[in-house]
């Protein structure tokens, strides 16, 4: 009786080891031949998605503040470009008293993939303009990132953009706003003074011509940016004026100069004029770039060496009224100028407030110490609103390009003028085209 036990079990578990062997064959071949589709879909679930690209529509603006950025914006795919190139002054200016502008070049730093987020706007547009106003205020662009940037494009119509190397939104800026003047450069890695000027100006633009011709929709192309002049303008000059010879063969017009805030100083211009005449003759503009800090106003009616200062004149913004009322005009030079970046740069020297302030926004604290008020916001529209007045105040001047939409990475962001896009139109843009209509 105890042997039948012991072998009805043995014959049970023998039949389960059977049952057991077939499942798994049978497993087997059912999920070998999908094994390929089963990898590719766990992968596809643990690998990122894109993530959306804002949508100007999905943007609800609430009451006016002037007091908060907002949240957060969706940065919009990558950039082709990853490097951009900091506002830096090349040397100081040697008036006295005056505040220097020595600042020494340092590498570029290259953006993070991610940038930081532009900050969601929280006031209203204001109605969009019929025809451009009077306003010569116009914005630098590193990344067209925001839809914010091209809304103040169709809206506010600028009288100047300035672009480096993320240039596909210009076809559509020129579409939208066929008066805006574009402004735009190819970022370079290095930018020699050394050799023959005049192979070395057909060597950049036979290296450029390319990506030249894929954009008609620019109106002036930079060469190099802030070069060191001092001791090299003659160099210089001849490069630049060749480089405006060679453009002109293919139907380019060039913007020359590109000199950075307290540059050039008067004996390096005077040198610099046989490369006016050139642009001149071939429809050029010339570029500079303007920045101040703590406010843009604190070097104005400070003179130039052996030059008294003028109470509408200054040794970093408004430094270009010297060169065309004492130089250019008297000559019959006054080409057209593009102020090609501007605003509040704390990289100047001998100045007050913060020793790391770098853009406006890191000196807002310092404005509300100083009793100017606690709306950063508000201080800095004072600030551009005044600049722009000046602006209107000379017919040869094109625009500025204040500094920046579209910061690329967090080294840029306390420069950033995309959260404030709607402020700069709604009280200076806009209330500028109203005076400018009545009768």
């Amino acid at each position: 009786m105890q042997r039948r036990r012991i072998i009805n079990m043995l014959l049970i578990l023998l039949g389960t080891s059977v049952l057991v062997a077939l499942m798994g064959v049978a497993a087997y071949r059912i999920v070998w031949p999908q094994r390929e589709r089963l990898a590719q879909a766990v992968v596809g679930r643990l690998r990122p998605q894109p993530s959306a690209t804002p949508d100007p529509t999905m943007l609800t603006p609430d009451a006016p503040d002037t007091s908060s950025a907002g949240a957060h914006l969706t940065p919009t795919p990558e950039p082709t470009e990853e490097r951009i190139a900091l506002p830096l002054v090349g040397r100081p200016p040697t008036a006295t008293p005056s505040p220097e502008a020595t600042r020494t070049p340092t590498p570029t730093p290259r953006p993070t993939r991610t940038p930081t987020p532009t900050p969601t706007p929280t006031l209203p547009w204001p109605d969009a303009l019929t025809e451009p106003g009077p306003s010569k205020l116009g914005l630098h662009v590193q990344w067209n990132n925001s839809p914010e940037i091209m809304e103040y494009v169709r809206r506010m119509r600028p009288a100047v953009i300035k672009v480096v190397s993320d240039f596909g939104f210009l076809a559509e800026v020129k579409q939208v706003s066929p008066n805006t003047v574009i402004v735009a450069r190819m970022e370079e890695d290095s930018q020699p003074m050394e050799g023959d000027p005049i192979q070395a100006a057909r060597h950049f633009v036979a290296t450029h011509l390319d990506e030249y011709l894929r954009h008609p929709a620019v109106d002036y192309w930079e060469g190099y940016n802030e070069p060191g002049v001092h001791g090299n303008m003659e160099w210089y000059a001849a490069f630049e004026a060749e480089r405006v010879r060679v453009m002109a063969q293919h139907g380019l017009r060039t913007a020359i100069g590109g000199f950075s805030t307290g540059v050039p100083e008067w004996e390096d211009l005077v040198a610099f004029l046989p490369a006016i005449r050139v642009a001149k003759d071939h429809g050029g503009i010339l570029t500079l770039h303007e920045y101040d800090a703590p406010t843009m106003d604190r070097s104005v009616g400070m003179g130039l060496p052996d030059r008294p200062g003028q109470p509408h004149r200054g040794v970093l913004t408004l430094r270009y009224r010297w060169w065309y009322e004492e130089l250019l005009k008297p000559q019959g030079l006054a080409i057209p100028l593009v102020i090609s970046e501007a605003g509040v740069d704390g990289l100047v020297s001998n100045r007050p407030g913060p020793a790391d302030g770098r853009g406006w926004l890191d000196f807002c604290d310092y404005w509300a110490e100083q009793g100017l008020g606690r709306d950063g916001i508000r201080i800095y529209l004072n600030q551009l609103a005044w600049y722009d007045a000046e602006l209107q105040k000379d017919d040869y001047v094109l625009g500025c390009a204040v500094f920046t939409a579209g910061p690329m990475n967090h080294h840029w962001v306390s420069y950033d003028i995309t959260p404030i896009l709607r402020h700069i139109a709604t009280y200076i843009i806009v209330p500028g085209s109203r005076s400018a209509a009545q009768p």
